[in-house]
């Protein structure tokens, strides 16, 4: 049973003055241009890293401990989804700080058993006042991975959209998207890992860069995108082709084989 009864932990700060490096080599990943002084929205994700010690990584790759990490045994970790609220963009050369806060914590009863639903609040600030609010919720379980789904089908969706970005991430891009956030969890870039201990069928693709996939679309198009909201809800593996499709009306998604849409999301 998931009990966090007294888990509370305190808000957190860090500054950091924003360099045009993270972005220019995230452009590069995703082969476009850098965009410029003004980061795009959910790029501040190649920002604000953090970098534990190597002796301080679970079998996992994610840190045994820290102060936003509910204290559950065995704990594996899901990216849900997020919302994002900008006033203004955050940009190259200013000194921005980052303020963490324990938003919400439920335990809810699912498929595979109990759930923890962890929302994470990141508030931005340049000369003390708010410039952008970012939620993230994150999903726990305790104990085993659940089985390894069925076949997995790399036929590429069919999609008819105003807007669509045909995509088919290698682990070559996975390991770039991981190096650029810090992020060592090993679903990302260890496939017997991923497939043999967490119960998937090949190597995630991150959910943030679904997100920033999707946000490429009204980027693309010139629109300035100033609320997100974002839900994940199916895996999308290494070399499986997939297509992120939207429209001006602010409707997003990430559509993959199968006919399974693995994001969804809005804009305004």
């Amino acid at each position: 049973m998931i009990d966090v009864a007294g888990w509370a932990p305190e808000p957190q700060e860090t500054t950091e003055v924003i360099d045009a490096a993270p972005s220019a080599a995230l452009a590069g990943m995703l082969d476009v241009e850098p965009p410029g002084e003004e980061l795009p929205p959910l790029w501040q994700w190649v920002h604000f890293l953090e970098r534990p010690a190597q002796r301080e990584l679970g079998p996992d790759g994610h840190p045994r401990e820290g102060r936003f990490l509910p204290p559950i045994p065995e704990r594996r970790r899901m990216f849900a989804g997020g919302r994002l609220r900008v006033h203004q963009p955050l940009r190259v050369g200013d000194a921005v700080t980052k303020r963490v806060e324990l938003a919400s914590t439920a335990v809810k009863q699912g498929r595979s058993g109990e759930m923890l639903f962890v929302t994470v609040r990141h508030t931005f600030l340049r000369d003390g006042a708010e410039i952008a609010v970012e939620e993230q919720d994150l999903v726990y379980r305790s104990g085993d991975a659940a089985s390894r789904p069925g076949e997995v089908s790399f036929e590429a969706p069919q999609v008819k959209a105003p807007w669509t970005l045909e995509m088919n991430t290698d682990p070559v891009m996975l390991f770039r998207f991981s190096a650029l956030t810090y992020n060592a969890h090993r679903i990302h870039y260890d496939e017997a890992y991923a497939t043999e201990v967490e119960g998937h069928g090949g190597l995630v693709v991150h959910g943030p860069l679904l997100a920033i996939l999707c946000l490429e679309l009204p980027r693309r198009a010139g629109l300035e995108v100033r609320e997100l909201s974002f839900r994940a809800r199916r895996p999308v593996y290494a070399r499986q082709p997939f297509v992120a499709a939207g429209s001006p009306d602010g409707a997003l998604s990430i559509e993959a084989p199968g006919g399974v849409t693995a994001m969804t999301a809005t804009f305004a």
